[in-house]
């Protein structure tokens, strides 16, 4: 085959190759600027859930900073560093931060897809957990050094009319006082705290996991987005390794 016509059939290899390139390359940098917008947008969630429900976090005292405005604000966060890292990727085509992406990409999915399969398993184990770990910070009610944790079941207990963990009951069984806070009072009166004929029946936990889970849909339908988008820049961020290895050789 002469020389001429195998440069010719060399550059037109090269050709489809980089045009491909390219094409993967607008994809994959339109994808992670869509998963670093995600990130912002799981960021400011975090925020959200931080300055308005941020005093539910301090009724738990085994883990008082762990708490879904924490976790939505360090996933959100993670989420824009590896999305300018795959929009980094694809516009200076280096395998290196390709590879890299895709490697932390794929073990951030991995941990997301046990963390569901865990909650899913094991969501009645956690539900008891959560329940007997809020029963023992009632010991801790009003004590010196608990302000916060004072405050936020105050701030429960008369935002949603009720009292104790699953009922008023928790606080004779957990505190060994056969009375309850004026938050758990109907109407506040001098004796209330004492009656209780006077107190919510209802307890707190059913009625708070209810509203959450009233309220905390479009942060479901928005998690499930960024899964297929994860998946999406898991294929195309391979794709476009292939592609640039491929023209790599090419070249040579």
């Amino acid at each position: 085959m002469p020389e001429s016509q195998e440069s010719q059939e060399r550059a037109v290899k090269m050709g489809l190759s980089r045009g491909c390139l390219l094409c993967i390359k607008v994809q994959m940098f339109i994808f992670n600027l869509i998963f670093w917008l995600g990130g912002c947008g799981i960021l400011g969630v975090g925020v959200w859930l931080a300055v308005t429900q941020g005093n539910f976090a301090t009724l738990s005292y085994t883990f008082p900073s762990l708490s879904a405005a924490s976790l939505f604000m360090v996933t959100g966060s993670v989420i824009m560093v590896v999305g300018f890292i795959g929009c980094l990727g694809a516009v200076t085509e280096r395998r290196c931060l390709l590879l890299s992406f895709f490697i932390i990409l794929l073990v951030i999915f991995l941990f997301e897809v046990v963390g569901m399969l865990l909650f899913i398993t094991l969501r009645d184990q956690f539900n008891q957990y959560a329940e007997d770990d809020l029963k023992e910070s009632l010991v801790l009610y009003g004590t010196e050094g608990n302000l916060g944790l004072t405050n936020a079941w105050d701030m429960v207990q008369i935002k949603f009319h009720c009292c104790g963990v699953r009922g008023y009951a928790d606080w004779e069984d957990e505190t060994g006082k056969i009375s309850v806070p004026k938050s758990c009072c109907m109407e506040l009166t001098d004796t209330c705290t004492s009656d209780s004929e006077a107190w919510w029946k209802r307890g707190c936990y059913s009625i708070v996991q209810n509203y959450v889970n009233e309220n905390i849909s479009f942060v479901w339908i928005f998690a499930v987005c960024i899964i297929v988008i994860q998946v999406l820049g898991l294929v195309f961020s391979m794709l476009m390794y292939c592609q640039v290895l491929k023209a790599e050789k090419n070249y040579d």
